[in-house]
């Protein structure tokens, strides 16, 4: 067993296949299926029912997970920490982001790591509730998350870094039904469609909490891909409740951006390991930290 079998393994695991796997690792798929079968071999357990293309972990593949995971970001560690003695001129951070805070406050990180740091990358990966955010750092698909949950966040064994709050808004289109400037009471939704997030996200628990109260609105698009939001507003789908994080964009696009009362807030973390971060993710977490210092 090497950590390279190790690394193929995770390819397939977190991309749903091997040909998505060499892809994603630009490997050829004979070479990576061969890696995989060798590591069986070693393990003396198929770790994937294969399906044609597709593959579903054994119970053997599910044990290896996270064991797995471990030894890859060990050698990673130690690989980023030789390589930080001459100063941190490469390497990579891998964050878990939710899609309102990829917008904001993701987006100004980023931009003070890569002027800092021009030579490390960082790689965003989908998260799309609070669960999933600690669930990626907590595993060790990310070292590094940061969600927004209106909710208090029962970390367990990760660490959060509280760094903002997100107020709600409505989005309407620029012609909508209310004025500009002032807010909207939820009352004043009846008989209006809404386009809501997922089960789970904060959006969309601002949005039940109004059709709780009785309020006659109603749902008329529930979607995953936060990038349909704006089109369906400025196309007359609907009005959304959005974080704040998303208002400049929305006034670009051409979008009316109104208070929504009684007020709702996202409170925004960086999620974290306590302890074995690589060089890069623990000069990530300080300069993103540095961002939000007020």
């Amino acid at each position: 067993m090497d950590v390279r079998q190790l690394e193929y393994f995770l390819a397939v695991v977190e991309n749903g296949g091997f040909g998505r796997a060499a892809r994603a690792r630009y490997v050829a798929q004979p070479s990576l299926s061969q890696s995989i079968r060798l590591l069986e071999r070693d393990l003396g357990s198929e770790l994937f029912h294969r399906f044609g293309r597709r593959v579903v972990l054994t119970e053997a593949g599910r044990a290896l997970v996270e064991p797995a995971r471990a030894v890859v970001h060990d050698m990673a560690m130690a690989r980023a920490s030789v390589a930080s003695v001459h100063g941190l001129v490469s390497g990579r951070v891998e964050i878990a982001v939710m899609p309102s805070q990829a917008v904001d406050p993701l987006s100004r990180m980023i931009a003070a790591f890569a002027q800092r740091y021009p030579g490390v990358s960082v790689t965003v990966r989908s998260s799309f509730t609070p669960a999933d955010v600690l669930e990626a750092v907590r595993t060790g698909v990310t070292e590094l998350g940061l969600l927004g949950s209106m909710a208090p966040v029962t970390a367990g064994s990760v660490q959060l870094y509280p760094v903002a709050r997100q107020r709600f808004v409505l989005v309407t289109p620029p012609d909508g039904p209310f004025p500009a400037g002032l807010p909207v009471r939820r009352e004043q939704l009846t008989g209006q469609r809404l386009i809501a997030g997922q089960p789970g996200t904060g959006m969309r628990a601002v949005v039940d909490a109004v059709l709780d109260a009785g309020v006659g609105a109603t749902i008329a698009v529930e979607t995953e891909h936060r990038e349909a939001i704006l089109p369906l507003v400025l196309n007359g789908t609907g009005l959304a409740v959005l974080a704040d994080s998303w208002r400049d964009l929305a006034l670009r696009a051409g979008a009316r951006v109104l208070d929504l009362e009684p007020e709702a807030y996202l409170n925004v973390a960086l999620v974290a390991r306590p302890d074995n971060l690589t060089p890069a993710a623990r000069e990530f977490l300080t300069i993103a930290r540095g961002v939000m210092d007020p």
